[in-house]
Order: structure tokens, then C-alpha cells, then sequence
């Protein structure tokens, strides 16, 4: 039997037990007024109460949502891809659970995909406005060194949503697990073929928690090195695959 349904959005949630009521009542809001969405709360190894949490909110909600349990963090890309592997919607958003992305805007982003003239072809990713200045300029500063070292435009690559048909999935079997998913997944989206279309989206303050990717400035420098690390590693992966093939095409 086909137990597929229109759309799956999947959160990863890591220590954000203090976030969590909230978003259970955001999604409250949401859910009930939208038919045929689930929702995956990916509980990424969390160190905090969040298992609780969860428990006390699943036993008191019937919302069309869903706990994945990872026992152990393996990274941000790996609860995400989890998460993603578990869905069943024709199409598949991503986002983060700690409410600086409002959920509301994964619809939006939805309702825009619908709209394009080939929904299965087509991703649809966050633009975040309204940011501080230094924050468009670290933005900035990684969509350009992006592009240049993998020959694609690729701009806001943290940005939230992700949203894809669920054809898109087989493409992020070698997915990193990290916070390079991100830049993976516009790269993927890009060279495959895919339109990219864009969402604005207003990025907030955290409530509760800390930020896990470039929230401080310690942060920021964090995830630039390691997202440099990982242009460069995949800049030589491209470079390695092109010559096998310009190789194997000498030889027939």
C-alpha cells in the first residue's frame, strides 16, 4: 500500500529540550490547518533532556508528527539525512529547530515549488534578509569562494529551507555528514540540472540553547574552515573524476 503523502519536513533537534514546547505549539498552529504534512523531529543524539521532552509532548499531541531517535551525534548532515531517509513525502524540506527559521516559511517555499512550471526538477532554498551586515558580509565572503573553486553560483548556502521532490534523494547517498550537507545539496541541485528558486526568509534570534553552526564569531570561523576544508576536498574529488573519465573515453 502507498503510504506516501505530499509533504514531509524534517528538523533535526540537538540539546534543544528548551526549544521544544514551542515548537511542538508553532507546529500546532501549522499542522492543523495543513492536511497531509508529517513532520520528522530528528533527536540527534542530544546530550539534554530532550528525550523526555519528547516523550511528555508525543503522549499529549495527535499531530502528524514523528521522533527519530539517533543514539549518538554523528553530525548535523547525518541527522538530517536520517531524518530524509525516514520520510515519505513526494517532496522533502529540511530546516533547523531552533525557531530562527520560522516553519511557516517551509510552506511558502512549498506553495513556490508547486507553482514552477516543473515541480520535479525544481529545489527550492532560503534567503535570509535582514541579517547583520557582518553576517551578510562572512555570508558573502563563502558564496564567492564557493563559486569560484566548484565553477557554480551558489549564494546563502546555510540558508533554510531546503526543499525537494523526493527523486532528489538518491543524489545525497554520499552526502557529507556535516555541516557541508548544505553546500553539497546546492551543488548536487545545480550541476543535476535542477532551477533553483529562492525564498526570503527572516532569520531570528535564538530562544533557548546554543547555536551549532555560526551563531558566535568563534562559531562562524568554525564552520568557514570547515566548510573551506570541504570545497576544496570536493574540488579534488571533481578534478579526480573528470580525469578518470577523459581516461576511460581514451581507452574505447
Amino acid at each position: 500500500m502507498d503510504d506516501s503523502l505530499p509533504l514531509s519536513i524534517v528538523l533535526p533537534c540537538y540539546n534543544e529540550a528548551g526549544n521544544l514546547p514551542k515548537i511542538y505549539a508553532v507546529l500546532s498552529e501549522i499542522l492543523t490547518h495543513q492536511p497531509g504534512v508529517e513532520v520528522l523531529l530528528v533527536n540527534n543524539g542530544s546530550t539534554d533532556r530532550s528525550a523526555a521532552v519528547f516523550a511528555e509532548l508525543q503522549a499529549t499531541h495527535t499531530l502528524p508528527i514523528r521522533v527519530v531517535e539517533i543514539a549518538q551525534n554523528q553530525g548535523y548532515g547525518h541527522g538530517i539525512l536520517t531524518g530524509v531517509r525516514a520520510a515519505r513525502g513526494e517532496f522533502i524540506a529540511w530546516s533547523h529547530a531552533d525557531l530562527q527559521t520560522d516553519p511557516r516559511d517551509i510552506l511558502a517555499a512549498y506553495e513556490k515549488l508547486l507553482q514552477s512550471a516543473h515541480p520535479e526538477k525544481t529545489v527550492v532554498k532560503g534567503r535570509r534578509k535582514n541579517r547583520p551586515l557582518v553576517d551578510e558580509f562572512f555570508t558573502a565572503g563563502m558564496a564567492w569562494l564557493s563559486s569560484a573553486a566548484l565553477g557554480q553560483w551558489l549564494h546563502d548556502i546555510n540558508a533554510q529551507p531546503k526543499l525537494f521532490p523526493r527523486s532528489f534523494v538518491p543524489l545525497l547517498d554520499h552526502a557529507p555528514t556535516d555541516f557541508s550537507l548544505d553546500l553539497f545539496f546546492l551543488y548536487e541541485a545545480k550541476t543535476r540540472g535542477y532551477t533553483v528558486l529562492e525564498q526570503e526568509v527572516v532569520f531570528g534570534k535564538r530562544e533557548h540553547g546554543e547555536a551549532k553552526g555560526g551563531g558566535t564569531m568563534k562559531g562562524k570561523v568554525k564552520l568557514i574552515k570547515r566548510t573551506l576544508a570541504y570545497i576544496f576536498a570536493l574540488r579534488r574529488t571533481l578534478k579526480t573524476s573528470h580525469g578518470n573519465r577523459r581516461t576511460s573515453h581514451q581507452h574505447h
